[in-house]
């Protein structure tokens, strides 16, 4: 077999090459005429998976390594009989560890207490869940918005988008969909863009798209936190020059999402091929934990990971895309250790 990879897939050769031979390239650059000769496609977020790319191509599977869903035709997959994964929630704990760093970074600049603010959260699945689960560690008051999970589980928890609007802090954790029950897009939007105030803290850190930025663009806040953005790499200029952070959509990033990611479709292809798992693999990111010194959550975090190199790294737009593909090394929080107690010790966990 010969599988067309990603070339930023995560440790692509220890995990796939087992399977046959390799190929790589950038995900833009991947295109029909790449794949005219392979049977097997792993991509992230950057390749158009769908009947340009696909019709005439013997690819029989294909692997998504990234959890969003939107550059998938998975209709089209179903129809032509290829099978499909994706890595959906592998890149949710590093997400809702960018959430909270951004808020201890916030929270130490403009001088508030985290536990006296309230944080709605607008999608509560992968993500949502987990930021849900650190906020209150910290103290916070959380606004849950998730139309879906609330038409299947009820309204208890849950509230309307115009409560969770209404909130110190308001976070996007949604997937970006155009059609359905419940669309995303421009989900903040003309319609109720008037419930943002110049005190409320703004971010997007799930899909460019879910936000209108021409509007955006507009309006006064205390502070817009920014990693997804429409027309990426051509990201809004106006945006990101304003931002408290502006991120080259990096907060999903880490080493522990990467390897995941790579590992959650490593298992299908398994199971696709009827070839038995290697034990090994499983083990790829395994180190010793690191003690961090520093006694303030703000401090703490900043030396886990400074995520105020990746807002400075964008200063020039034009780095966005490079920047993304040769992201440094970063991982997430189970990995360090404290010698001191943080003022919710468990806030790593979930």
């Amino acid at each position: 077999m010969k599988l067309m990879i990603d070339d930023a897939v995560w440790g692509f050769n220890k995990i796939f090459s087992e399977f046959g031979e390799v190929v790589t390239l950038p995900g833009r650059e991947i295109n029909r005429e790449s794949l005219l000769d392979c049977d097997m496609l792993i991509v992230r977020s950057r390749t158009q998976v769908n009947q340009e790319l696909l019709e005439g191509t013997k690819i029989s599977f294909v692997g998504s390594t990234v959890a969003g869903l939107d550059h998938i035709d998975e209709s089209y997959l179903y129809k032509n009989n290829i099978a499909f994964s994706s890595a959906q929630g592998c890149n949710a704990n590093a997400v809702a560890e960018y959430v909270i760093s951004a808020l201890a970074n916030l929270a130490h600049d403009y001088c508030f207490k985290l536990a006296e603010k309230s944080l709605g959260i607008i999608g509560v699945g992968n993500v949502g869940r987990r930021l849900d689960f650190k906020a209150k560690q910290l103290g916070m008051t959380t606004l849950l918005n998730d139309p879906p999970r609330e038409e299947k589980e009820g309204a208890d928890g849950f509230v309307s988008i115009e409560n969770a609007l209404s909130a110190d802090i308001v976070t996007f954790h949604t997937p970006l969909t155009n059609n359905g029950p419940y669309p995303t897009h421009n989900l903040l939007g003309s319609q109720n863009f008037n419930l943002i105030t110049e005190d409320t803290i703004l971010i997007n850190a799930a899909r460019g798209g879910i936000i209108d930025e021409a509007i955006w663009e507009t309006i006064n806040t205390k502070a817009n936190i920014i990693d997804c953005w429409e027309n990426e790499p051509n990201i809004n200029p106006t945006l990101q020059k304003s931002a408290y952070w502006s991120t080259p959509h990096i907060a999903g990033h880490s080493i522990d999402a990467k390897f995941m990611g790579s590992f959650m479709i490593y298992k299908e292809l398994c199971k696709f091929t009827q070839k038995p798992m290697n034990s090994e693999i499983e083990t790829l990111i395994n180190r010793e934990s690191m003690v961090i010194e520093e006694k303030t959550l703000h401090a703490t975090l900043n030396s886990i990971y400074s995520f105020k190199d990746d807002d400075e790294v964008i200063s020039d737009i034009s780095k966005f895309e490079d920047y993304r593909r040769n992201y440094p090394e970063r991982f997430e929080w189970h990995h360090f250790k404290t010698q001191f107690d943080l003022p919710r010790k468990n806030i790593n966990q979930y």
